[in-house]
């Protein structure tokens, strides 16, 4: 059971304790990310992540580096497009110095120029490894092209070009600007004293009280794009709307995509894999957001089956909308989304990660016998309704990336499939 404590700045601290543990884990979401950007500030959430790990006004980096080791846990951060999470798991014993050395990183870090300097070309080598991914960098263009038009379709490690406009001062002040008390959660899980919730509560307390303005509104918008790339495999994207993050469907959603390509025994897997051998790695994943969705069935296969195996996925797509599922595939997902769920309450990462996450995205916490409940209560029939929504051939988006054609030559070969 978790206890929730609102501070007079808006700073919300949430907290659980787990009995027979002794580590502990905490977790400072902050809620800005990318789509929080302007196009000029593009990429400064993502930046002063790294920023706060290179010094404070009374740590230098390498003091913070071997501080953490000391600890012997884990400490670490990343950033999204809707929030940024810093969270360390250590020895309930280590966890009065943990939130000091978190709390001195988020509040007295120098943004020395240098640092900054320095900083930017680490980055820009981040930017180029996941240019050299293209199982990343064909999602991130289909995100891009479905979401133009808004920050939503911002990388969240900016652009070269937009990075090396930031300085150490832009950064400040975007975090002074983004880093108050209505924007905060502290999220904590394990092993700890009233002694620590009270230290905590008195260090957020210096957290400015300020107002916490909504992103841009963001809206799916059908697209196609490739970009040529000399690899071996094309890696390929088809893309339909998605729901957003507190929708009452997404416990049928997160089944209905499980049951498509959510593993070894998903239809896809099995269909285009197991059976016809067109490619080694074939799945679908969501991405949900506050006002929109994504929804996606990535492949990567060799360019000489890759015609075949797009026709094989689209005339899998259309059989789950046309026939639906079966009892027994809805009760294998079901089962394989609550052993997940509650496995991962053995841990004090994803407690401390599941509390702070749904406070800041949602607004609450979502009680653990109520998902259940829900996953229990999906049907076929819903599932089924909800692929002849979503899974809707008018509003297919494409996204290829290796040796492949032009956006318009993908265009046309849709086109010239037929679909019920």
């Amino acid at each position: 059971m978790h206890t929730k404590i609102t501070l007079k700045n808006g700073t919300r601290i949430i907290y659980e304790k787990v009995p027979g543990v002794r580590s502990v884990s905490l977790c400072i979401w902050v809620g800005t990310g990318s789509r929080y950007e302007s196009a000029a500030e593009n990429g400064s959430s993502h930046y002063i992540e790294h920023m706060v790990f290179k010094g404070t006004e009374t740590r230098s980096a390498e003091d913070l580096a071997c501080e953490m080791d000391a600890l012997g846990g884990q400490i670490n951060a990343f950033t999204t497009k809707e929030c940024t999470c810093f969270y360390g798991k250590v020895l309930d014993k280590h966890l009065g110095r943990l939130a000091d050395v978190l709390c001195d990183m988020l509040f007295n870090s120098r943004f020395d120029e240098s640092d900054v300097e320095n900083e930017r070309g680490v980055i820009s080598e981040e930017i180029d490894m996941y240019a050299d991914a293209p199982e990343d960098l064909v999602s991130e263009r289909l995100a891009s092209a479905v979401f133009k038009g808004s920050a939503l379709a911002r990388p969240v490690l900016g652009t070269k070009r937009t990075l090396s406009a930031l300085t150490g001062e832009r950064l400040r002040s975007y975090m002074a600007t983004h880093y108050t008390g209505p924007s905060v959660v502290v999220s904590l899980s394990g092993s700890f004293t009233k002694a620590d919730i009270e230290d905590l509560m008195k260090r957020f307390s210096q957290l400015p009280f300020g107002v916490r303005k909504p992103p841009q509104t963001a809206e799916y918008s059908p697209a196609f794009t490739s970009k040529r790339k000399p690899i071996e495999q094309n890696n390929l994207c088809l893309g339909f709307p998605g729901i957003t993050d507190d929708d009452e469907r997404r416990y049928a959603f997160s089944l209905m995509s499980n049951i498509l390509g959510g593993g070894m025994s998903s239809r896809l897997f099995q269909s285009v894999r197991e059976s016809r051998g067109l490619c080694y790695s074939v799945y679908s994943y969501t991405s949900s957001y506050s006002d929109t969705g994504l929804f996606a069935i990535y492949t990567a296969l060799n360019p000489d089956t890759e015609r075949e195996a797009l026709s094989l996925i689209v005339s899998e797509l259309d059989r789950f909308r046309s026939d639906g599922v079966t009892a027994s595939e809805v009760d294998r997902v079901r089962e394989q989304a609550k052993a997940n769920l509650l496995m991962s309450l053995e841990s004090t990462s994803s407690r401390a990660s599941r509390l702070g996450r749904n406070e800041l995205l949602l607004g609450y916490i979502p009680d653990m016998d109520s998902i259940i409940d829900a996953y229990d209560r999906v049907t076929a029939d819903e599932i089924r309704e909800l692929s002849r929504e979503f899974i809707d051939f008018s509003r297919l988006s494409f996204s290829a990336v290796g040796r492949v054609g032009t956006a318009d030559k993908y265009r046309e070969l849709f086109e010239n499939m037929r679909f019920d």
